[in-house]
């Protein structure tokens, strides 16, 4: 199984400034505008099992919203296989209401990218504890244990990107 290096991490760096162009204001689709694309899903919104798809360019929308704790709700934009490589690409938008519970401290081999679009966060990553409001990026490597959850009086929302090798999700 491959790494990310910095080469091809810094070769990701437009894609992952593109997230931030994602139609922030969209929680349902536009009908002045029709939709370009549609995430790449599992059934349900959920991860799928196997083989991901190959990623193509094109215009992505979120899908249908998912999630296992109450007041926390995300919708995928995207999930598939970047063609330069083995890497993994994910792009969702979480929104927590105040006093959502965080999912449980975890690892992952990918990176994980959040950009904060509204309230304010709590980053937790190996035991260090951050805060982020809108406008800031939070970054955990691949392999920190961590979590993210809403700290404010507001609701939080936020992009997550995921970048690195495949990996099975159960």
């Amino acid at each position: 199984m491959s790494s990310l290096d910095r080469r091809a991490f810094t070769q990701l760096l437009p894609l992952l400034a593109s997230a931030l162009a994602l139609n922030a204001q969209a929680q349902k689709p536009d009908p002045e505008h029709p939709i370009h694309g549609e995430p790449v899903v599992g059934p349900g919104g959920t991860k799928p099992h196997g083989t991901l798809p190959t990623l193509t360019s094109g215009v992505f929308t979120p899908g249908v919203g998912y999630g296992s704790l109450p007041n926390r709700t995300s919708h995928r934009y995207l999930l598939g296989m970047l063609t330069a490589g083995n890497i993994q690409l994910e792009v969702h938008e979480t929104h927590q209401e105040v006093g959502a519970k965080h999912e449980p401290i975890e690892t992952h081999l990918h990176n994980e990218l959040w950009f904060v679009r509204e309230g304010t966060c709590e980053l937790m990553t190996n035991g260090v504890v951050r805060t982020m409001r809108t406008g800031d990026i939070g970054l955990c490597c691949a392999g920190d244990k961590h979590y993210i959850q809403n700290i404010g009086n507001t609701p939080c929302t936020y992009f997550v990107v995921t970048v690195g090798p495949p990996e099975e999700y159960k």
